[in-house]
């Protein structure tokens, strides 16, 4: 039962804040797929379709990579509340006609989890509870170095609030933060999400000249990707 204390904003806000596992999936389509009779690979492509559709416990929205990357042809950015479901999904996508002639060549998935640096998520960082996608989703893990942990919270809550304050400089540019440490090989997975890249990649060379960034020990490899309806995105692996 619901408390009578709680109204709908707080709610929202509890939604929003709980722990969700987010994940990035790459796959790559083996040359023989667009080999195969016209009829098959309809077939194959509506199957898998149907899966995405039909698992209702996980947001699904696809994107090309097609050409953007040799070892990716298309990326499915999946929310859900836990890790199970998520495999489960795969493995019934991989034995769909046309998950059979693809290859996962990359796995980025992390945690939500409140910022220890600000109080509150800002519009620009809630792209992870938006409807409407924007055209260009950049995606690439990255690691901090040893020495920035090492220092005390007041430094690098100053190093961040100039951080901060350039992202809010390029406030048409969307941002999602996984927190993977302990999870993956890396700490953290960003990712950007935006209508003009140019915008975008002015923004990261802004960042790459603050204090923070001699902190960063890796943020590779980047992925960029095309959003376009799930039919749209598996018509162009042939």
């Amino acid at each position: 039962m619901r408390d009578m204390q709680t109204g709908p904003a707080e709610e929202t806000t509890a939604r929003a804040e709980r722990p969700r596992f987010v994940q990035y999936l790459f796959f790559q389509a083996d040359p023989h797929w667009r080999r195969l009779p016209e009829e098959q690979r309809c077939a194959g492509r509506r199957e898998f379709a149907q899966v995405v559709e039909q698992t209702r416990e996980i947001k699904t929205f696809a994107y090309s990579t097609l050409g953007l990357k040799v070892d990716a042809d298309l990326m499915l950015w999946r929310v859900a509340d836990s890790l199970e479901c998520l495999q489960e999904m795969l493995s019934r996508l991989l034995q769909t006609g046309l998950g059979q002639y693809l290859r996962v060549t990359c796995s980025l998935f992390g945690m939500t989890r409140p910022s220890t640096y600000t109080k509150r998520r800002t519009v620009q960082e809630q792209a992870i509870d938006e409807q409407e996608r924007l055209p260009y989703f950049i995606v690439y893990p990255f690691s901090k170095t040893t020495e920035w942990y090492l220092m005390s919270k007041d430094a690098r809550q100053g190093m961040m609030n100039e951080h901060m304050r350039v992202g809010h400089e390029y406030g048409q540019v969307r941002q999602v933060l996984l927190y993977t440490t302990g999870l993956d090989d890396q700490e953290f997975v960003v990712a950007y999400e935006t209508d003009d890249l140019y915008s975008y990649q002015g923004l990261l060379v802004a960042l790459r000249a603050t204090e923070a960034r001699r902190y960063t020990s890796k943020d590779q490899p980047i992925f960029t990707a095309i959003h376009r309806p799930l039919e749209e995105a598996l018509a162009l692996l042939g």
